[in-house]
């Protein structure tokens, strides 16, 4: 097993030719020239500044086919002043008849269901780290951090306008950018830039760049240059101070804890050292206003992830969260400061030394909670990275989660002293895209060292437009712990292949085909097999752009541990006992372009100790746009098991409203009923952005018990209420 890692690493050390390459898309280049008029963003573009940019058109369609220039037309401009970047982008219909489509007016929508134009800022012209921007036809604004050479995360917010007019034969877009709104390198020229655009009325996307059908639009190795006629002005002192204020009620009917009220401040600050290197503080840090966790029904023998939404920990925060795999962090900032634990302050210095070089340097304190006996803690994290070859990088961690005056109670759960990881990871990206991988190697540092305590870790994968090949293995050991990560799974070697291939037929109402084979195998410390999956599936994707999926799986499983097949707590299958079965399922989601949606999937076949399983799922929505988008989801579980469990069955509901009255105030109800977890959630939340960044917020929130019998609070029906909360925030962004 080491003797495999090793020659991954050495196969992703050695790279591929074309990471030495020039920039793919290098001839296509974008001259922006300071206005020569003042521009109002108001969706007009008859300044004169905006007669004298350049124009970005003639655009390549990505989908259906990317071998061709793209059919529905669409003319960019950018242009500048001492304090903001500006854009205009005329999108004009193709021959469809019909309104634009979209789904609300609410901000970060999903872009396969909307028509929008959207563009991609490498602010380093690195090809990895950069911004993005845009807005779909109603207006609705779209803003996020891109990493990794082009993955977004949407969570990130910050300060910039925008506004959309729609005319018979288009729309046009106007938006502007405080260039303290962006972090880049001073005195830099070429900025990495590429726009994209996506039609549903005529199933069409496009880029500004030629990009293969394989690769997202917003992909930074293939990004053209926006060249800059001077320096990008110094944005000059840029802090921020981010205050809040917060009064709440609540009341925790199932303890019997009576209504208490709640008033709580808080400040973050945001301060640019340089243009590229920002420090973040918070002190009394409050997340209400954060999307409640969409549930699933959980069962697996592990534990579930769910992402981090919280602004503070977003700015460069791939650096931090992205170290290792999906399965493997060594840090996770969700560990810090949920579940009732207070945060009391924090700092976070990330972002560019210079063209090669990233930092981040982080520090967390929390608060003890005495009925838990948990005391203060202080979360630390150091991470560098550093830029080889075109686009790929090397990079180190150290985290060090810390107890502080800590005095075990033996009436209460014991918690350790430290924990600490010391890691380092190489990221391969190819210039061409084609080729990416990792390697990486973690020790965590404990008070009883007791050896076993480190991963390896490698992968490698080759995308092409017909082709998707990737190996990877995993060694984790057995006392290897990260606490203040998520490793979910310990003590096991793993190993993984993917192949896939895709059809391409022309004149057709497929767009494309294939199947794709992925098979993977855990070992256990003693070398001997613990799990396989084989799974085996085939895709159609129509010009409509709805997809259908096909599959066969077969599993075989060697429990480390005892586990409840029904996670619920019931009685367990024994440690040793082998497991194996064949199931198979489908999935459809429709079409995009219709205000009525629809999706469902299936899976049957067999289950732990010669059981079987059914499950349902079924997803709707409908939409009044821009304004109401209706939407629910369900999912049912049908489990038969030998005695004692016999049959068990799952309901999952969630249907979810929005109301959007402008892009600036929304209202969104989202209800989900788990039946599994005995428990229905309600949260209902009301956001006005009366300024760009700054917020109120009024948040409702009840969880109930489906069996009345159990708590005496009753709700007329069949519910009981567990606890209740009603919270009142207001937020406002101020610069210096």
């Amino acid at each position: 097993m080491r003797f495999l890692l090793i020659l991954s690493l050495l196969i992703l050390a050695v790279g591929y030719s074309p990471l030495l390459a020039q920039k793919k898309n290098e001839q296509y280049q974008l001259h922006i020239s300071r206005a020569t008029s003042p521009v109002i963003v108001d969706g007009s573009v008859d300044e004169p500044a905006w007669q004298a940019a350049e124009l970005a058109t003639d655009f390549w369609m990505v989908l259906p086919m990317d071998t061709s220039r793209a059919n529905v037309r669409t003319d960019v401009k950018m242009t500048y002043d001492d304090h903001h970047i500006y854009l205009s982008a005329v999108c004009y219909h193709g021959n469809v008849d019909g309104p634009y489509i979209v789904e609300s007016l609410r901000r970060d929508w999903a872009f396969g269901k909307n028509d929008n134009f959207i563009f991609f800022m490498d602010t380093f012209d690195d090809q990895t780290n950069g911004f993005t921007f845009g807005t779909n036809a109603a207006g609705a604004q779209w803003d996020g951090l891109l990493y990794e050479g082009g993955k977004a995360n949407l969570s990130w917010d910050n300060k910039w306008t925008s506004v959309v007019r729609n005319y018979p034969d288009r729309y046009v877009l106007e938006l502007s950018i405080p260039f303290k709104t962006i972090r880049y390198k001073r005195g830099i020229t070429r900025w990495g830039i590429n726009f994209s655009r996506q039609d549903l009325k005529t199933t069409e996307k496009s880029s500004w760049t030629p990009i293969q059908r394989q690769f997202p639009t917003a992909s930074l190795a293939l990004t053209g240059v926006l060249v800059w006629d001077q320096p990008p002005p110094q944005p000059g002192p840029n802090i921020s101070l981010i205050p809040y204020a917060l009064s709440g009620l609540n009341r925790d009917y199932q303890n019997g804890v009576p209504t208490q009220n709640r008033f709580n401040a808080g400040l973050d600050a945001k301060v640019a050292i340089t243009s590229s290197l920002n420090l973040d503080l918070t002190v009394n840090p409050d997340f209400s206003q954060v999307d409640v966790d969409q549930q699933v029904t959980n069962l697996d023998r592990y534990e579930l992830f769910f992402p981090e939404k919280r602004q503070f920990f977003l700015e460069n925060g791939d650096q931090f969260t992205n170290f290792g795999y999906a399965t493997i962090r060594p840090f996770f900032s969700r560990r810090i400061g949920l579940g009732g634990v207070p945060i009391r302050f924090g700092a976070r210095l990330s972002g560019k030394l210079n063209k090669d070089w990233r930092i981040g340097i982080m520090d967390m304190q929390t608060g003890s909670v005495d009925n838990t006996g948990l005391p203060a803690q202080n979360f630390a994290v150091v991470a560098l990275q550093r830029r080889v070859s075109a686009r790929s990088n090397v990079g180190m961690m150290f985290v060090n989660k810390e107890s502080l005056a800590y005095t075990p109670d033996p009436d209460k759960p014991l918690y350790s002293r430290y924990n600490r990881n010391l890691g380092l990871e190489y990221n391969l990206a190819s210039a061409n895209n084609f080729w990416s991988g990792k390697a990486m190697y973690v020790k965590s540092f404990s008070p009883e060292q007791l050896g076993n305590d480190a991963v390896y870790a490698a992968n490698l994968q080759y995308n092409t437009r017909r082709w998707l090949i990737s190996g990877q293995v995993e060694s984790v050991g057995k006392n290897y712990t990260a606490e203040a990560g998520y490793v979910p799974r310990r003590g096991y070697e793993r190993f993984l292949t993917n192949v896939g291939y895709t059809f391409l037929p022309t004149a057709s109402a497929v767009l494309s085909h294939g199947p794709t084979l992925t098979s993977t195998y855990f070992f256990d410390p003693s070398g001997k097999q613990s799990d396989n999956e084989n799974y085996l599936s085939y895709s159609v994707t129509f010009r409509s752009k709805s997809v259908l999926t096909g599959w066969v799986a077969t599993d075989y499983v060697r429990l480390l541990q005892p586990f409840d097949p029904t996670n619920t707590g019931r009685q367990t299958l024994a440690t040793g006992t082998e497991h194996n079965w064949t199931a198979w399922g489908t999935q459809f989601i429709s079409k995009p372009q219709s205000v009525f949606t629809y999706g469902f999937s299936s899976r049957y076949g067999g289950y732990y100790d010669n059981g079987t399983r059914l499950n349902l799922t079924a997803d709707l929505g409908y939409r009044f746009q821009p304004y109401v988008s209706l939407a629910a989801s369900a999912s049912y579980n049908d489990i038969r098991l030998p005695q004692p469990w016999g049959q068990t069955t799952f309901w999952l509901i969630g249907p979810r409203f929005d109301l959007t009255l402008t892009n600036t105030l929304y209202l969104t109800t989202f209800v989900q009923y788990n039946e599994q977890q005995k428990n229905m959630n309600v949260n209902a939340r009301v956001q006005w952005r009366y300024k760009p960044a700054s917020d109120f917020f009024l948040v409702y929130t009840d969880n109930y018990l489906p069996n009345s019998a159990q708590i005496g609070q009753d709700v007329p029906g069949f519910l009981s209420v567990k606890n209740r909360a009603l919270v009142l925030k207001w937020t406002y962004w101020w610069n210096l």
